[in-house]
């Protein structure tokens, strides 16, 4: 008990910046009830007593593109929720970024250098994704994906689990976590509306109606301003970046792979080798990937 307690005190009740966006989903979560349903739902547990869960979110823990994030202790467990609205196989490096903050917060004035065993946290990484792009229901993000020399078993690895709260998907989740339910309901009312409306009218229009409708009714009514606010500038910067990606993917993924090559050749590789380690982690063809080595 004491561990959770000096954790608590470590990492709690930090003041949020400014610089970090605040989102519809991260609303509804800081509320530790909702938050507790949720972990509960994700974790197959039943805790019922939302005290016992501290809300451990990092001051400027996650940085620009990041939608969302929350992160709780419970049972000596450290979950990280993220949520987001574009596929980021970067998660991984980003969670390994933050688990080492609060780890550090966390043995802040131990002795790493003793002979004594600093007991930590045992973490989890989830992601709730409710972009456009197809998913499935579950999909893992592993640290290791990233490594230049795939390994059977790496000695450093970090798992995000990426969830897909679209309609359709995850029935079971959204069963044991109502308020995740209407959340998706909610979004997706508004992703219909701005196929005919601009962005202001679609955000108005879905809060007023599922307040009618009782969907996140008491949540809605309580911080419509707020809400209407974060969700016009929340699904205008989605659709921005879904229109970014569109037009700049070739470039960008074009000029990851150029890099990937020169970094490769500085450390000895073989053509033939290159080309191995280009189809294999950017699923080119044969083809594809000796054109560029001839643009190197």
């Amino acid at each position: 008990m004491e561990k959770e307690e000096k954790y608590s005190k470590a990492v709690t009740n930090e003041p949020i910046t400014k610089k970090y966006k605040d989102t519809v989903f991260r609303m509804l979560f800081s509320d530790k009830k909702e938050l507790l349903t949720l972990y509960n739902a994700v974790n197959e547990t039943d805790y019922d007593n939302p005290e016992a869960l501290e809300i451990t979110t990092l001051e400027n823990a996650i940085y620009m593109t990041v939608k969302n994030d929350l992160s709780c202790v419970i049972d000596m467990r450290l979950n990280i929720f993220e949520h987001q609205s574009s596929v980021n196989p970067n998660m991984p490096l980003r969670d390994l970024d933050y688990v080492s903050r609060s780890f550090r917060r966390f043995y802040d004035g131990h002795d790493i250098y003793s002979e004594r065993l600093i007991q930590l946290l045992n973490p989890r990484f989830v992601v709730f994704y409710n972009g456009v792009k197809e998913q499935p229901e579950r999909k893992e993000f592993k640290l290791s994906d990233a490594y230049t020399h795939p390994e059977e078993h790496p000695s450093l690895e970090l798992v995000v689990l990426q969830l897909n709260i679209n309609k359709g998907y995850n029935d079971e989740l959204m069963s044991k976590c109502p308020t995740l339910k209407e959340y998706m309901l909610f979004v997706e009312r508004v992703r219909t509306y701005r196929q005919d409306m601009d962005i202001d009218t679609a955000v108005n229009r879905a809060v007023n109606e599922c307040i009618k409708e009782n969907i996140l009714g008491d949540f809605l009514r309580k911080n419509k301003r707020e809400v209407v606010a974060m969700g016009i500038d929340e699904y205008d910067a989605e659709l921005h970046e879904r229109t970014l990606i569109d037009i700049g993917r070739e470039q960008g993924i074009s000029q990851t792979i150029i890099t990937t090559i020169s970094l490769l050749k500085e450390n000895g590789f073989s053509d033939n080798k290159i080309i191995e380690i280009l189809i294999n982690k950017y699923k080119l063809s044969s083809e594809q990937a000796k054109k560029y080595i001839v643009k190197i």
